[in-house]
């Protein structure tokens, strides 16, 4: 507030909780160490419908990791869960940092929504996570299924992305074991980090 935007004593912002609820503030005091607000409204906003869940491998540069979350958070994201698969080069992640991302991100696209992300979970405790429509991306250029026209509208979705060389053939056969759907992005091959973002805006787009 005060070094970035250098609002003053007076100044009108919003602050949200992360929770729907969104707050139109009067600056009282305001100074480099801290800032007090007076609250002059309340709004509660119901949180997003059909916004989907991305399950995404660890990578091995945790930078585009880090990008992954950040425009997602923007273009609109229920949960975020980060998989450990066979063929992840990375076994951690830096949550502190992640939620910092995601927050800004969120104040960013003014949301009062902070999507959840989660800790690191095995593939096959991913695979147990309940959804209405659930969907594995796996580069197979003789696989004619396309995300954008499996999808229903309204539903509840859970994608996974894998890791840079994808999943292991096991891996997809567990999946579809368990009811995930084997889909395609497209003709291009993707990196990991845009296969998920291209997942989420997909399925955003078939519910606007």
């Amino acid at each position: 507030c005060s070094k970035v935007l250098r609002h003053q004593s007076g100044s009108k912002i919003s602050v949200t909780d992360g929770k729907g609820v969104l707050y139109q503030c009067e600056i009282a005091k305001i100074s480099k160490q801290e800032t007090l607000c007076t609250i002059i409204n309340k709004e509660v906003q119901a949180s997003p419908d059909n916004l989907p869940t991305v399950a995404i491998s660890l990578l091995k540069n945790p930078a585009r990791l880090e990008w992954f979350v950040e425009k997602a958070v923007e273009f609109g994201i229920d949960q975020i869960h980060f998989m450990l698969c066979q063929n992840s080069e990375r076994k951690t992640v830096n949550m502190e940092r992640i939620e910092k991302i995601a927050i800004s991100a969120m104040k960013q696209s003014g949301q009062a929504w902070l999507p959840a992300c989660t800790g690191i979970k095995p593939f096959q405790q991913i695979l147990t996570i309940s959804a209405d429509q659930k969907f594995i991306c796996f580069v197979d250029q003789s696989n004619p299924d396309q995300l954008k026209s499996l999808a229903t509208v309204g539903k509840e979705y859970l994608v996974l992305i894998g890791p840079e060389g994808d999943f292991r053939e096991e891996e997809l056969k567990q999946a579809m074991d368990h009811g995930f759907r084997k889909v395609s992005l497209g003709h291009n091959r993707l990196r990991t980090e845009t296969a998920a973002l291209a997942a989420c805006h997909t399925l955003n787009l078939i519910n606007l």
